[in-house]
């Protein structure tokens, strides 16, 4: 009977030394990861949010450092500079029809193409195209398309227009920069295959008898999409609608090289990349970057609350 409790602070003792080694090699395993993060995301940012509250200019960028003067300058000089309002507009409108465009396309060509047909592998791989060629090679091919003297786009129309410049046009009643909306239409064009594929796979995975019971009961092809394949795809869409939103809100590239953020198309992205370059105020230029995570997670924080609250509700 005396050996029954030595043997039990033994196994007690054994059972804590493989939970150490099973901690100690979960570290090891993940470390590189953890390392790689605070290199190239935890590092930056905090470099940034120090850049931001010091007056770093590209002259003195050598003697800026943690303990120097901190100040809230940049943020009252970028809110107040002209234009700020204007660009953060921009870049909601921007967002958000860019987003529900590149996903109401995807949804429809995922819809087009899930039924078998001849050529339907090759039709498939061919919409990735826009997703997976160099953004500068399609700006560029796009920038050609629409110039107005010797682009294809405007020898189809009575009336050349420029769609690059600071021309008006009317949209749902209002008017707006025809640029802006060019840059929408660009980007829904090039990212509709990311949504494409996501959708696709989603309807691909439906099971088939809830389509047959629907047709056997008599429903039309709008009450099916409506009752049967909708409910199957929200959750989907949802996650599409954040990564999307995220992606573009963020956006430089594609504005940039179509507009250079001219014509009425500069979105605050643009902007933080003018503040660097043009003006060499790397402190006005990381405070401009923090204010567009700021609303960014704002954002975010709001979507997330609504859609938590409607799975809910759903469940």
């Amino acid at each position: 009977m005396a050996t029954e409790p030595a043997e039990r602070s033994e196994a007690m003792s054994t059972g804590r030394t493989l939970r150490q080694q099973e901690g100690r090699a979960g570290l090891v395993l993940i470390s590189p990861t953890l390392i790689i993060t605070l290199v190239v995301v935890v590092v930056p940012l905090l470099w940034a949010i120090m850049l931001a509250f010091q007056d770093a200019r590209l002259i003195n960028i050598r003697r800026v450092g943690i303990f120097g003067n901190y100040t809230l300058e940049n943020f009252t000089y970028v809110i107040s500079e002209p234009g700020f309002w204007s660009s953060l507009v921009n870049t909601l409108v921007y967002t958000v029809a860019g987003t529900a465009l590149s996903i109401v396309i995807g949804l429809v060509a995922a819809l087009a193409l899930r039924d078998k047909f001849a050529g339907r592998t090759l039709v498939r791989a061919s919409i990735l195209i826009p997703y997976v060629a160099p953004v500068v090679a399609v700006a560029f091919l796009w920038e050609t398309m629409l110039n107005p003297q010797y682009g294809i786009v405007n020898t189809w129309l009575r009336e050349p227009i420029a769609f690059l410049t600071q021309a008006r046009g009317e949209f749902l009643g209002i008017q707006v920069p025809v640029a802006l909306l060019t840059v929408i239409a660009f980007e829904a064009w090039r990212y509709f295959p990311f949504a494409f594929l996501f959708i696709l796979a989603r309807l691909q995975a439906l099971p088939a008898e809830l389509d047959e019971a629907a047709v056997v009961d008599g429903a039309t092809p709008t009450q099916r999409f409506r009752y049967v394949i909708m409910p199957q795809l929200w959750r989907i869409i949802a996650l599409l609608s954040v990564l999307r939103f995220v992606f573009t809100f963020t956006k430089f590239d594609d504005v940039y090289l179509l507009t250079g953020g001219g014509a009425g198309t500069e979105v605050v992205s643009v902007r933080v990349y003018n503040f660097l370059t043009a003006r060499d105020d790397i402190g006005a230029s990381a405070a401009q970057a923090i204010v567009l995570a700021v609303v960014l997670v704002v954002f975010l924080i709001l979507y997330l609350r609504f859609f938590s609250g409607g799975e809910r509700e759903q469940e």
